[in-house]
């Protein structure tokens, strides 16, 4: 396994991880039948609003789709380095940047920490562009 590969399968196993402590906060609030059942209106644990989740729950379930929506992006480019045979530095660089930025971005956002949530965002989207640039020049 090359580098790039190994940091985007730690990349992608600390997003699966992301989950977890919302779901957790479900199950300690409403129990894990409420947790995993469905209201009379069709709603999931999450959602339920008679049992709203805890802001810091709220957010790291936000932070974790938001990770969601972008790991599909990074894992691409670097399977397209991987199968071009782009052996780069920026390669390794850019994966390491997006896995540090991101899971920066998850605590901070869980954390509730203004302003610099929407910087890390964009450090890592940096880490993707370095990939895509590479691949393309």
């Amino acid at each position: 396994m090359t580098a790039e590969l190994y940091w985007l399968a730690l990349t992608a196993v600390v997003t699966m991880f992301m989950g977890f402590p919302y779901v957790l906060e479900r199950i300690a609030r409403i129990g894990g039948v409420g947790a995993a059942n469905y209201t009379k209106d069709g709603t999931a644990g999450f959602d339920q609003p008679s049992e709203a989740p805890s802001k810091w729950a709220a957010r790291a379930y936000k932070a974790h789709r938001n990770a969601l929506e972008s790991l599909p992006i990074v894992g691409i480019l670097v399977l397209i380095a991987y199968a071009a045979g782009v052996q780069n530095p920026n390669v390794l660089l850019g994966i390491q940047i997006y896995f540090f930025a991101r899971l920066a971005h998850y605590l901070v956002y869980v954390m509730g920490v203004p302003l610099i949530r929407p910087i890390i965002f964009f450090i890592a989207w940096g880490g993707m562009a370095l990939i895509a640039y590479t691949i393309l020049t």
